[in-house]
């Protein structure tokens, strides 16, 4: 088994009045500011990743914009595949409700660093435990599909936190402790002898 590299993106910002709510899996779009004020970001980040490389990305359009904004500032425009096990987590019921109104709803305490806690699962949504399980098997199929070789995913916080979980085989409140911060990256390796995380949260240009 040849070691297959994976160079996870997390999209850019999202535009200011979808941050007000929880979005989840809403197709909400960028901010238009910051695609201009971060170019320097996406110079870095089209200069820093691998060629040739497969490219994936969500059925969000947030994922598709940012990828093709870094192919703007430099990389190769590629053929992007969509990976749905890639998406965010689903907030279920819960999604479109301004931040304030969250409290009163959760069964179990808000986590220190992020809205719920890694069990809570919203009505007709899912756990983060769940996306752990969903975007571990996900990079599992990705590793077998595209042995050997570079694959650039842009994807979103919950799922990246979900990737880095399944490597490390922590659980979904460890996972929440983890920064991933907009247009960061997270590498991972799979290799013969397992998962291993080459670095986490790396920002472009610092």
């Amino acid at each position: 088994m040849m070691e297959t590299r994976f160079w996870l993106i997390r999209h850019a910002l999202v535009d200011e009045i979808a941050r007000a709510v929880l979005y989840g899996v809403m197709d909400v779009p960028l901010c238009e500011t910051t695609l201009v004020s971060q170019a320097p970001m996406y110079r870095t980040l089209a200069a820093r990743l691998p060629r040739p490389a497969v490219w994936v990305v969500t059925p969000l359009s947030r994922t598709r914009r940012t990828a093709e904004t870094i192919f703007a500032h430099g990389y190769p425009a590629q053929e992007l595949l969509v990976e749905p096990g890639l998406i965010e987590q689903s907030l279920g019921e819960w999604q479109g409700l301004p931040h304030a109104d969250l409290p009163a709803r959760l069964a179990l305490p808000a986590h220190a660093f992020w809205p719920l806690a890694g069990l809570e699962k919203p009505p007709g949504g899912e756990s983060m435990a769940e996306v752990i399980t969903r975007v571990g098997s996900t990079m599992e199929e990705l590793a077998v599909a595209h042995e050997g070789r570079d694959v650039v995913i842009v994807s979103h916080g919950g799922a990246i936190r979900g990737a880095v979980a399944h490597a490390l085989r922590i659980g979904p409140d460890n996972a929440l402790h983890m920064s991933v911060q907009n247009l960061s990256l997270t590498r991972l390796e799979f290799t013969p002898l397992g998962w291993r995380v080459a670095c986490l949260n790396e920002l472009p240009g610092y």
